[in-house]
């Protein structure tokens, strides 16, 4: 009896030890599910297998990459299968998956097998240092390095964490941050004469964009800072948490500032209008009036700023950590120590990358000539003319923030 009871314990010790290997990631039961499996596979010859079994094995788990991506040259972030003229991020995201080894082929061709969904479908040229994308994939030894080895260097996996079975990053998301860098020449007066290199923001002018700013927060309509959406839309009503404009700081001998704001979800262009709208009334092309106007149901003549300062910050998940962030099996959705990595990564491949295409292609000198051919005061009947005459392909380019309504 004493031998059986050895016996057993020795098998209850291979047992224990061979569950905590497979629950190195803390999801003891699903991977329990995987022992009747695994028992079997461990009985084939070790020296016969190759990376596909290896693969084969591998149990498919949902996950969130955390993603960072300078956006130029881009249409937008979502995949546009089967028109491959326009190249987006999903585009090589997919590609570096299938080459990894993290899904199969036929994944990557149909994403829904995957379960992918992507938090925030940016607009065209917009950079990301915090968009977060979930799916299901292979947990292969050395998963980022692999994944990353097969993307270009401005686009980078900075982190993954593993997620409930039914995520999803997009219905999942309560509240998105983005930021909005521009020279600060945007704010000069339209009767001063600015030279763009020597203008420098004063502090009275920073106050005065931080108070329009200030406005937009709480709930609003903003249908007229989207295309497409009636004043009695209910989906135009959106609630921003936070907006304001940080100290400005000089680069390449011009003069930077960064707009951040937090919203629950943005609409399409509604961001670059919010932030046009401003620079108008800033510039004196537009009286601050204009802003309480465009809650109402009026239709209001709101430019849009260039899209290339646009970063998509972060992506924020409360519930869902206070849910799940301290069940014992699963991880908060926060990123503290990925910080250093995002930050290296902005200075590296995002901020050059506005600086030096706001240098070569002038893109918010160009527009802000465009600002005395708004009419601000103009009625509806004036803004479906203006509107028919302005309509352009940008106007299509997905958008901003991801939402309900944008995705």
């Amino acid at each position: 009896p004493r031998q059986v009871f050895a016996m057993a314990e020795d098998l209850r010790a291979a047992v224990a030890s061979q569950t905590k290997r497979l629950n190195s990631s803390g999801e003891v039961v699903e991977r329990l599910e995987e022992n009747g499996h695994q028992n079997k596979r461990l009985k084939s010859n070790a020296g016969e297998e190759d990376a596909e079994d290896q693969n084969k094995r591998s149990p498919k788990r949902k996950i969130v990459l955390l993603m960072a991506y300078s956006g130029k040259g881009y249409h937008g972030m979502q995949r546009n299968v089967g028109s491959s003229q326009f190249k987006t991020i999903e585009d090589d995201l997919v590609s570096a998956l299938v080459q990894s080894g993290c899904i199969p082929e036929n994944h990557g061709e149909d994403m829904k097998k995957m379960s992918f969904q992507r938090c925030a479908r940016t607009d065209k040229g917009v950079s990301a240092a915090g968009q977060i994308v979930s799916l299901k994939v292979r947990l292969i030894d050395d998963i980022l390095e692999k994944i990353n080895s097969h993307l270009p260097s401005h686009i980078r996996i900075l982190g993954l964490k593993r997620v409930t079975g039914g995520f999803n990053s997009k219905n999942k998301c309560d509240a998105r941050t983005y930021s909005y860098m521009l020279p600060t020449f945007a704010f000069a007066h339209k009767d001063h004469d600015v030279q763009e290199e020597v203008y420098r923001l004063d502090r009275e002018t920073l106050e005065k964009v931080n108070k329009l700013l200030a406005c937009y927060k709480g709930t609003h309509n903003f249908h007229n800072f989207t295309s497409q959406k009636g004043p009695r839309d209910p989906s135009a009503k959106r609630y921003i948490m936070e907006m304001y404009c940080g100290e400005p700081f000089v680069r390449e001998n011009i003069e930077f500032a960064v707009i951040k704001v937090k919203g629950q979800s943005f609409m399409m262009h509604q961001i670059r209008k919010m932030i046009g709208l401003v620079i108008a009334i800033v510039k004196g092309y537009a009286a601050e009036s204009i802003i309480e106007r465009s809650w109402g149901e009026e239709k209001v003549d709101v430019p849009k700023a260039p899209g290339l300062g646009l970063v998509l910050e972060r992506v924020h998940f409360e519930k869902y950590n206070r849910r799940f962030g301290n069940d014992g099996l699963h991880e908060p959705l926060e990123w503290t120590e990925e910080e250093e990595k995002i930050a290296v990564f902005k200075e590296q491949y995002i901020y050059p990358t506005i600086i030096n295409t706001e240098r070569e292609e002038k893109s918010m000198a160009n527009w802000l000539n465009t600002l005395s051919i708004h009419d601000f005061n103009s009625s509806t009947v004036g803004m479906q003319a203006n509107n028919k005459n302005s309509k352009n392909s940008s106007d299509l380019e997905g958008s901003d923030g991801c939402d309900d309504d944008s995705d």
